[in-house]
């Protein structure tokens, strides 16, 4: 990644103190650097259907290893905004080409558009002036935080997509082996903040960081809670894909097999 180009995204939204209250404008030779580097972004106006049309084509060339070695690979190197993709493939890998709305939701928990909202993603029938760089900026600081929005799933794979062949080593793997015995290493009742605190020896990372790679597996089908009874206060934290985990869960032995099967 560029480092001018990050400095210039990052510093868009971020000071010392945190967000910034009026981010910079989209405007100047700063701005266009940054976009010849693919960090940023003019305004885009895109419907749903276009937006499913492109994530069928994408799904062509990101392919599930595609996604898992890019996982993998952030996990030594701290490339955060490598780690999301791996959701962002789970979450729309299985999506029919539909119009919007061609089944509306019975229960619309996400979106009126029914395959969207089965599919567990936020989606709305139009984009109009959508801003991607503040979901860049977040996929660069943290790994991503809308992780279940269509429209940062399709910009994610779309970034990934212009990314080169990326390497998977051995500490990749030997972390990739810390995070499930960290997991295993979960009490029953032990909430996703639990094993967010037992993460932070296991890879370099900040507790947003951390937030965000639990997100990405439980999104991915790796932290899902079983179908037996939940022993720990509900919603005793602020995570999403992950809300109703509990250690007794621990992680699927099948979504493991299935996006990281060839490294274990």
């Amino acid at each position: 990644m560029d480092k001018k180009a990050k400095k210039v995204l990052l510093q868009t939204f971020w000071s010392s103190s945190g967000w910034k209250s009026s981010p910079l404008p989209f405007v100047g030779e700063d701005f266009d650097y940054a976009k010849s580097m693919r960090l940023m972004f003019d305004p885009i106006t895109i419907g749903h259907d276009e937006l499913i049309q492109r994530l069928h084509s994408l799904h062509k060339t990101v392919t599930k290893e595609r996604a898992a070695a890019a996982f993998l690979h952030s996990l030594s190197t701290r490339q955060v905004h490598l780690r999301s993709a791996l959701s962002s493939w789970a979450l729309t890998s299985r999506l029919p080409l539909h119009p919007y709305e061609e089944r509306r939701s019975a229960m619309p928990n996400y979106s009126s558009c029914g395959d969207c909202n089965h599919a567990g993603l936020q989606s709305d029938r139009d984009y109009v002036n959508a801003d991607l760089n503040v979901l860049n900026f977040e996929r660069v600081k943290w790994g991503g935080i809308r992780l279940n929005q269509l429209l940062y799933c399709w910009l994610d794979l779309e970034l990934l997509s212009h990314e080169q062949d990326l390497t998977v080593d051995e500490e990749d793997i030997a972390i990739l082996r810390k995070l499930m015995t960290a997991i295993d290493g979960c009490a029953e009742s032990e909430s996703p903040r639990h094993l967010e605190k037992r993460l932070k020896d296991v890879l370099p990372s900040s507790k947003h960081e951390r937030d965000v790679l639990m997100e990405v597996l439980g999104y991915a089908g790796v932290l899902v809670p079983k179908d037996t009874p939940r022993t720990r206060p509900r919603r005793d934290d602020d995570f999403f894909s992950m809300s109703e985990w509990q250690g007794s869960d621990g992680y699927s032995t099948e979504a493991l097999q299935f996006y990281f099967g060839e490294y274990l």
